[in-house]
């Protein structure tokens, strides 16, 4: 610090600047990018240079010091710094080692400076060389290109200018044909071409007189009436603007202009012609075309500059499905995935490219980035297959379709015989109706065509009945006049009031002695059907079908309500079906009896049918015969299908085998999907694995069950399941229509499994393995004997259940102790019978000790088989000898009782 004083005495403070020889440093920060996404911060010190511009340092002002006033002798410690005489500031001198290290300072600035400006300098020359060798190459460069373009427009010029010389000539017939280029083309031809060798010394290029030597390749130009070697001048015109002008001057001396054509060319240096090879190449000019890497590079770079400027987005229509992954999602909005990838993170989900969203979330995605989104799903493909609305000029009125129902042995069948003269009834096994089947019966008074179906009556043929009351139009409930309301007329009730179609009653076998229609009417009572006899709105009809009474009144009825019902459809467009049954036939492959509801199905119609597609190879009408096509209420049997479909699917055509292909991958994968959704939700909840550990001992007797027909088998498969308890189950491998084959065989050899067949039989290859291989093949024709058979097998692995029947009692009175036997009790039998080899219970104190068997039972010295009551024996147990007196012996018998379903 430097001291300094005023002239009111007042102390101030006034910081002098430290010397330093540390650089002027500036410090910052910069990000560092690298591939791939990578950064890193790295930090960046400028340091500035000290700049010597060579004028003189400043020097110190010269200051005149003032002498310091009187006063007592100061301390001797050092001399009194000298004052400004002018403003009263007291300078400090430097000491020596300062002044040496600040001169030594100064010194090293100044020659590092000196070395930067004589690097700075050496720098800029050889810069400045280096600019100039460029320079004087570039305009090397240059002057070649422009001389080679003069050179060429030169020789064109002198090429026009001869040519209409010649022509000229030709014209005026100065000039033979045979003439060449004229003289015109020497001075061109005598400019060098640039980098052209010279002429040989020795070799001169003056012409003889009367002629003009022209460029190799060339003729020598002669005139045709003037002496030899005068030739016309021919000189070049001062006009520069209109194009190369020609003076020709005739024999008269008459300078005549003729301006030639403007060249049709563009200016600039010409593409070389001809095949490239070695030589040309080395000896071609230094003028290069551009090459294709350097187009290239140019083009990426107008393709970097354009994607650097922003794009207008581009609104889409995405079409989402139930669920789609994120890079399909992304390409369908033409998105990058990543930017979706962040939108789902933002909303805290993880996902990776390949992950599947539900259609929800990518819905939001999408309005998100601005896009509009129409949804779609995969059962759009059934999407007009069915219940399209028929235009109401087209329809017309069909035949109505009758359902038969009732309780089994009512007379179904009988009564539909009556009215077709045919007799089903003596072709079914055990006189039972086990198929559904679907009959044609014209009136006889009206001549209309009225369709019947024929339904099972047993108790396990319940989904046919169901399905028939779907596909109906009428319900013809059969009750038997000495039976009444049963439990299958019950339920035929039900079907019909859920399928909301209207009831016939039919009071069958009236002609029997204990008919009581009047019993039958009450009963229907109780289940809510109201005969109009009763004042109510269901009509009812005595028949009798052994007899064929009133057969012809129940047509009537069937008519008068069919007309009532106004049944009307469009006969002309594609048809549409139920399935009513479907069997895998030997000889015909597939076969499914369809009842058209809507329609004309057609020889060569593409159809499906629930997981199943094919074309129509054939029609068969009820009658067996073969038909070309089945208009509305007609029922059919229709070959051409894949595969046998179920009982009970919709049947539609189809307009060509592509949308055929789509439906049905969909119902097979929708099947799939719906039967691994049952396997794995067995394991789902609390309750349901609770279930399976209570079932993990149960018994199971494997079956594979094969049928003629999809309704039969369907039957079976439902009475088989309601036979299962909790211990013992059928466990059903392999189930289908169609004959037993060698892979059935196979199947039930891996599992030890028995096979069934209702209605069908086992090829003779089948049958050769089951018999190599002990498998058993049972046959039925009647579903009673099946289920009847199957539930004692079943029975048969139950575990038997144990009895405990009480022979007697006996008291011990004393024991003795006998070598080579042990301990024997001396009893007395109080009541009952003791018997040898029975169980035994050792009783002391009310509570049992002991349990097993008598090994010795002597009365006296005998082996005796039994002791009655009051008598006195001896009685040793096995394996047990710990016995005292006064213990009670409790003798009784254990039976075994198998168990039965």
């Amino acid at each position: 610090m430097v001291d300094t004083k005023t002239p009111d005495d007042k102390k101030l403070s006034v910081p002098s600047k430290t010397l330093s020889l540390k650089p002027r440093v500036e410090t910052g920060t910069v990000r560092q990018s690298f591939s791939h996404g990578r950064s890193k911060q790295v930090v960046v010190e400028k340091r500035g240079k000290r700049r010597i511009d060579g004028s003189p340092e400043p020097q110190a002002p010269t200051v005149v010091a003032k002498p310091a006033p009187a006063a007592p002798a100061p301390a001797p410690s050092r001399p009194a710094p000298p004052r400004n005489a002018g403003s009263g500031v007291v300078l400090r001198t430097l000491t020596e080692d300062e002044r040496s290290a600040r001169a030594s300072a100064l010194a090293d600035a100044k020659v590092r400076e000196v070395e930067e400006r004589r690097v700075a300098e050496d720098e800029a020359q050889r810069r400045a060389v280096r600019e100039a060798a460029e320079r004087a190459e570039r305009e090397a460069a240059e002057s070649r290109r422009k001389a080679e373009e003069e050179r060429h427009r030169h020789e064109d010029e002198a090429k026009r200018k001869a040519e209409t010389e010649a022509k000229k000539r030709f014209g005026e017939g100065e000039q033979p044909a045979s003439a060449a280029r004229p003289a015109t083309a020497a001075p061109a031809a005598a400019a060098p071409r640039p980098g052209a060798p010279a002429a040989r010394p020795g070799t001169s290029t003056t012409a003889r007189p009367g002629t003009t030597t022209a460029r190799p390749g060339t003729t020598t130009a002669r005139p045709a009436g003037g002496p030899v070697g005068r030739a016309p001048a021919v000189a070049a015109g001062p006009d520069e603007d209109d194009g190369p002008r020609q003076i020709r001057r005739g024999p008269g001396g008459a300078a005549r202009p003729v301006v030639a054509p403007k060249p049709t060319h563009k200016p600039g240096p010409q593409k070389e012609r001809g095949r490239l090879t070695v030589v040309t190449a080395l000896n071609a000019d230094e003028v290069r075309e551009r090459s294709i890497a350097s187009f290239r590079r140019r083009t990426q770079r107008l393709k970097g500059h354009a994607a650097n400027e922003p794009k207008e987005k581009l609104i889409r229509e995405v079409i989402i499905p139930e669920a789609i992954t994120i890079q399909e999602l992304a390409n369908r909005m033409a998105e990058r995935a990543v930017d979706v990838i962040r939108m789902l993170m933002k909303q805290g989900a993880m996902h990776k490219i390949t992950d599947v969203i539900d259609a929800d979330t990518a819905q939001l995605i999408a309005e998100e980035l601005g896009h509009t989104v129409k949804r779609v799903a995969a059962s759009d493909v059934e999407e007009g297959l069915f219940d399209q609305v028929d235009d109401s000029t087209d329809i017309e009125t069909r035949s109505p379709v009758v359902t038969v129902m009732g309780h089994v042995d009512h007379g179904k069948t009988s009564l539909l015989d009556a009215l077709r003269h045919a007799n089903v009834v003596s072709g079914e096994a055990g006189g039972i109706t086990q198929h559904i089947g679907a009959y044609q019966v014209v009136s006889p008074e009206s001549g209309k065509t009225i369709t019947f179906i024929d339904t099972p009556g047993h108790a396990a043929f319940t989904a046919m009945r169901a399905r028939g009351a779907k596909v109906t139009d009428i319900v013809v409930l059969v009750v038997a006049a000495d039976d009444g309301v049963m439990p299958q007329t019950i339920e035929a009730i039900n079907h019909a009031k859920a399928a909301r179609v209207p009831i016939i009653v039919a009071i069958n076998k009236i002609d029997k002695p204990d008919a009581k229609p009047e019993r039958v009417r009450t009963e229907l009572l109780q289940h809510e059907v109201q005969v109009e006899s009763f004042g109510g709105d269901v009509v009812d009809v005595e028949v009798s079908a052994k007899n064929k009474t009133n057969l012809d009144k129940l047509l009537e009825m069937i008519a008068l309500q069919a007309e009532i019902l106004d049944l009307k459809t469009n006969s002309e467009r594609p048809a549409e079906g139920t399935v009513i049954e479907a069997k895998l036939d030997r000889g015909r492959g597939p076969v499914a009896t369809v009842l058209v509801q809507r329609g004309t199905l057609r020889v060569g119609d593409i159809i499906v049918a629930g997981a199943e597609m094919g074309r129509v190879r054939a029609l068969i009408s009820d009658q067996g015969e073969t038909v070309q096509e089945a208009g509305p209420s007609v029922p059919v049997e229709v070959l051409g299908f894949n595969g046998p479909p179920e009982a009970g699917d919709r049947l539609a055509v189809v307009e060509n085998e592509a949308r055929a292909r789509q439906v049905t991958s969909y119902r097979a994968h929708q099947k799939r999907e719906n039967a691994a959704a049952s396997i794995s939700g067995m394991r789902g909840s609390l309750e349901q694995m609770m279930s399976q550990l209570k079932t993990a001992g149960r018994k199971e007797f494997p079956l594979i069950i094969k049928a003629d027909v999809q309704g039969s088998l369907e039957a079976i498969l439902g009475s088989l399941e309601k036979l299962g308890t909790d211990e013992v189950a059928a466990r059903i491998l392999h189930a289908g229509v169609g004959g037993i084959s060698e892979s059935d065989v196979t199947l039930a050899e891996g599992f030890n499994a028995a096979i069934i067949g209702f209605s069908v039989r086992a090829n003779k290859e089948a049958a050769a393995a089951a018999k190599r291989n002990g498998i058993e093949i049972r046959y039925y024709n009647i579903i009673y004997d099946l289920v009847d058979d199957v539930k004692k097998a079943m029975s048969g692995l139950l575990a038997p259940t144990l009895r405990e029947t009480m022979l007697g009692n006996a008291s011990i009175l004393e024991i003795f102790n006998i070598s080579k036997v042990g301990k024997v009790a001396g009893c007395r039998v109080t009541d009952g019978t003791v018997e040898r080899g029975a169980n035994v219970r050792l009783i002391r104190d009310n509570v049992v000790v002991h349990e097993g068997k008598l090994s010795t039972l002597k009365r006296f010295k005998d082996e005796v088989k039994e002791v009655q009551s009051g008598q006195e024996c001896g009685m040793a147990f096995e394996n047990y000898h710990d016995m005292r007196a006064g213990d009670v012996i409790e003798c009784y018998r254990v039976e075994t009782i198998q168990r039965s379903l």
